[in-house]
């Protein structure tokens, strides 16, 4: 059975629902996570708003302090009402809209969400690799998402990968992964000590891991019924 912890760590609608009623340190743990996986998204949405840097750090830590970290931003939430990122974003218009009301934003050094000092700096730099990028403030905000979400499923295939004492083995062949460069298997096969054959067969099989990973992962924020249209959604999201 899994841990109480390691089921707060995740990030499914029941548990989600679970942490905004909570104050126990695994909600809080939980809305950490959440944080964490959702401020870059919500941050690029701003700064394509558009806002200056100081703006868009100020509203998305507003945001998260003082709606998603107290948990009023998860009010009356239900998972049979669609994504959980949609959610979000609306709950951050709203916040948007009004703003012209709100006199002073809170800077940093403020209640914060628990994440790295460094954090900010490393979302402006990724927002700037992208700031030539032609997509809305909304397909941005998509876009941050499905890389998110790749990454992260990639991480968790990595750690098992690791835990097999194959490391080496993943690190080359990631390079044939969704949103990856790409790569030769020839190459692949010539460092790994396989027949080309066997590398296409460990291809396969990490490839179809890949595929029953991201599919759990979309599990958490989407209502079951609605997996096969986000995975669609997602690889018209990855041609952008």
């Amino acid at each position: 059975m899994a841990d109480s912890n390691d089921d707060f760590g995740s990030t499914h609608w029941s548990v989600i629902h679970a942490a905004a009623q909570s104050a126990s340190p695994q909600a809080r743990e939980a809305m950490a996570r959440l944080c964490a996986a959702y401020w870059y998204p919500l941050y690029a949405y701003l700064r394509r708003h558009p806002m200056t840097r100081e703006q868009a750090d100020d509203l998305t830590q507003e945001f998260f302090a003082q709606q998603f970290v107290t948990g009023k931003v998860l009010q009356g939430l239900d998972a049979s009402r669609g994504r959980f990122r949609a959610w979000l974003l609306e709950s951050l218009k709203n916040l948007v809209k009004n703003e012209h009301d709100r006199k002073t934003a809170l800077k940093r050094g403020g209640v914060s969400p628990h994440l790295p000092l460094d954090f900010f700096d490393c979302a402006e730099s990724r927002y700037l690799q992208e700031a030539s990028s032609a997509l809305s403030a909304e397909q941005l905000y998509e876009q941050a998402w499905v890389m998110t979400l790749l990454l992260k499923v990639r991480g968790q295939l990595r750690d098992k990968y690791v835990g097999a004492d194959n490391a080496q083995r993943f690190d080359l062949l990631s390079a044939f992964l969704p949103g990856a460069g790409g790569g030769s298997q020839a190459d692949a096969a010539a460092k790994l000590g396989l027949d080309a054959n066997a590398v296409k067969q460990a291809v396969f099989r990490l490839r179809r891991d890949f595929g029953e990973a991201l599919r759990a992962e979309l599990t958490r924020t989407v209502p079951p019924d609605d997996v096969d249209e986000e995975l669609k959604h997602l690889m018209e999201v990855c041609s952008w």
